[in-house]
């Protein structure tokens, strides 16, 4: 039987539940996941950006700690152009050992 609105208590509530179901339904499959990408990519940049400063700056301080230890030994230009080789050659012999540890030998064959 078909109820008046006026005369049944429960029919505000009845409404207001569908309309919330429906609500949360369609948030939960729109909002809810592009709210959680915006965070992974806002997060992720944050990460990367700081992660690169740190590698820069850690670069920076081996050149210029180089510069300043071989600079007890050597002129200062002597100093600064060993540096740069020293630290070029550890970082080729690192990406050597790198690259030859790329591939197992199962993969190889």
């Amino acid at each position: 039987m078909v109820s008046n609105p006026l005369t049944d208590p429960a029919w505000v509530d009845r409404i207001v539940d569908a309309i919330d179901r429906t609500v949360s339904t369609v948030r939960r499959y729109t909002t809810q996941p592009l709210v959680t990408g915006a965070r992974g990519l806002v997060f992720g940049l944050l990460a990367s950006f700081g992660i690169i400063t740190m590698i820069v700056l850690l670069l920076l301080g081996l050149t210029r700690g180089a510069q300043e230890a071989l600079d007890a030994f050597l002129p200062r230009d002597a100093a600064v152009w060993s540096s740069y080789f020293v630290l070029a050659a550890l970082f080729t012999l690192i990406g050597a050992i790198l690259m030859r540890k790329r591939h197992t030998d199962e993969e190889t064959e």
